[in-house]
């Protein structure tokens, strides 16, 4: 892993890069055009509105893995501290990664950037509750995170004592919440139009109950010709399809639990061993998949993508952070898990009501319409991917996110 200077030093340049056009160590395409013969040298491209630092750099492909960082010239200060960041901080139970890195920065994907490396510590990119964050400036200016295993007022060092544990070692935090998306990793998110048709489906409750869960039994037809082991049960819910085709892409699964059958025939019985909310009759039999890693290395999608939310999932009007919403591009358009878009609000559409200001009352709200422009809303991490349909989670809302609201390459 690079030195804390490489790593800050990268950060720093990849950001004056892109709001000042350039930095004196490197040739820049500007400083190329002002040198060859031309009336008048090149003005540097306009910073696109509504884009962060990070997802520039994210958009040249500069902060996908910090360990593929050049080293660059010091411009100290160009990376921005969260006017409240705290000069340290003791990791808590129930942190994330998202959390933390937004109590130091302004813009919390810029943390790899500022993180100081202990090679003293095992494993020093990983934080576990307990940890103490330290603030302090490089010798070049830059702002440091660093990291000591213990408490404050210690130095670092653990005090052991002979103690019987009542619960697990906890583990690393995550880099974000991991419980608003666990019930959609490794379940079916999406129902294609075959299996609507032919899947397995429960018929039956146990003991004729209108609705159960675990550990109650259950009763399914389909399953002949089907090898025993574990399935997801799944609701069929809202058809999903794209506003900009009309094409149905297929049904959002809403996982209710997962059932062990032990032996399939024509009526094959089973078991709920794990309930998200109660089965019911109709409800259709998946195989149950691996379960998909928690650790998203966030990074950039192809260039120009763009598309639309179509869906929340549980159905709220306004959209806030931590939800998972589906979006009408997938593994086609080459979207990925870890892949980061940013959410624009859709503009509304306005009458242009000029003639009333000019004291033409009768044409108040009858003049042309005008649609105002996408705002941006929000940041979006994709986590599961289909052939023309992908899952999200907001990771940071701005403003309330609409369904219909633009996603976009950042």
């Amino acid at each position: 892993m690079l030195s804390n200077q490489v790593l800050a030093r990268t950060a720093v340049c990849g950001v004056a890069l892109l709001l000042a056009a350039g930095c004196s160590m490197f040739p820049s395409h500007e400083a190329e055009t002002v040198s060859a013969p031309a009336p008048a040298p090149r003005a540097a491209e306009p910073v696109k509105p509504q884009q962060t630092a990070i997802e520039a750099a994210l958009a040249r492909g500069e902060i996908v893995n910090a360990r593929s960082l050049p080293a660059t010239g010091n411009t100290a200060g160009a990376i921005a501290l969260n006017p409240n960041a705290p000069k340290q901080y003791t990791v808590k139970r129930g942190d994330t990664l998202w959390d933390i890195s937004a109590l130091f920065l302004r813009d919390p994907w810029l943390w790899p950037e500022i993180w100081h490396v202990n090679p003293a510590i095992a494993n020093p990119h990983l934080i576990y509750p307990g940890n103490l964050l330290t603030l302090a400036y490089g010798a070049d200016g830059a702002p440091q995170v660093s990291l000591q295993r213990g408490s404050a007022g210690n130095g670092g060092a653990l005090r052991v004592e002979p103690l019987v544990r009542s619960q697990a070692i906890e583990g690393p935090i995550p880099t974000v919440p991991y419980a608003a998306i666990a019930s959609f990793l490794g379940k079916p998110m999406l129902i294609s139009r075959e299996q609507a048709r032919h899947a397995p489906h429960v018929v039956a409750l146990s003991d004729q109950h209108v609705a159960v869960g675990a550990p109650h039994a259950i009763y399914a037809t389909g399953l002949a010709q089907s090898a025993p082991g574990r399935y997801a049960v799944v609701r069929m819910g809202q058809p999903l399809k794209d506003p900009q085709t009309g094409k149905l892409l297929g049904y959002l699964g809403v996982y209710t639990g997962t059932a062990q059958f032990d032996k399939t025939a024509k009526l094959s019985t089973g078991q709920l061993t794990d309930s998200a909310r109660e089965t019911q009759a109709g409800d259709l039999l998946l195989p149950e998949e691996a379960q998909s890693g928690t650790d998203l290395l966030p990074h950039v999608p192809p260039a120009g993508l763009n598309g639309q939310i179509i869906s929340v999932v549980d159905g709220v009007t306004l959209i806030g952070q931590y939800q998972v919403v589906a979006i009408n591009r997938g593994t086609r358009q080459g979207l990925e898990p870890g892949h980061v878009l940013a959410v624009d609000r859709a503009g509304d559409v306005v009458h242009d009501a000029t003639c009333a200001a000019r004291g033409e009352s009768w044409c108040f709200g009858n003049g042309p319409k005008v649609r105002l422009p996408n705002e941006r809303s929000g940041t979006l991490l994709v986590f599961r991917s289909y052939e023309q349909l992908s899952f999200g989670l907001t990771v940071s809302v701005t403003a309330p996110v609409r369904i219909a609201d633009r996603v976009r390459s950042p």
